[in-house]
């Protein structure tokens, strides 16, 4: 993978499927702020993932696509992330897990 092609990480939130986890919070007021934060760093977009069925394990996927490692690095690293940490409790008490995706092979783009 090129040093300067798109990086996409998932933050993902696993629980009990009681737990709480508000949805409308999370795409109407969390995610804006995570774009309005750090969009200027090089945050491409957001998308939000959901399970069809309420069951035990995943409750929410997010997916961050970052311009590059050194954009993804420079929103980490920004002011705007402790705003972005402080804002999880208006929604869950589950903690979030990041992982970074990578393409299975670069051909098959």
């Amino acid at each position: 993978m090129a040093r300067d092609a798109a990086v996409t990480i998932h933050v993902t939130y696993h629980g009990e499927a009681g737990a709480r986890f508000d949805r409308a919070y999370y795409v109407d007021h969390h995610l804006p702020l995570v774009m309005r934060h750090w969009r200027p760093h090089g945050l491409l977009g957001v998308a939000a993932f959901f399970p069809a069925l309420a069951r035990d394990g995943t409750l929410a996927i997010c997916e961050c696509r970052f311009r590059d490692e050194a954009a993804l690095r420079t929103a980490l690293a920004s002011p705007g992330t402790a705003a972005v940490m402080a804002d999880l409790s208006n929604f869950t008490d589950l903690a979030p897990r990041r992982s970074r995706a990578a393409p299975l092979a670069e051909d098959l783009a």
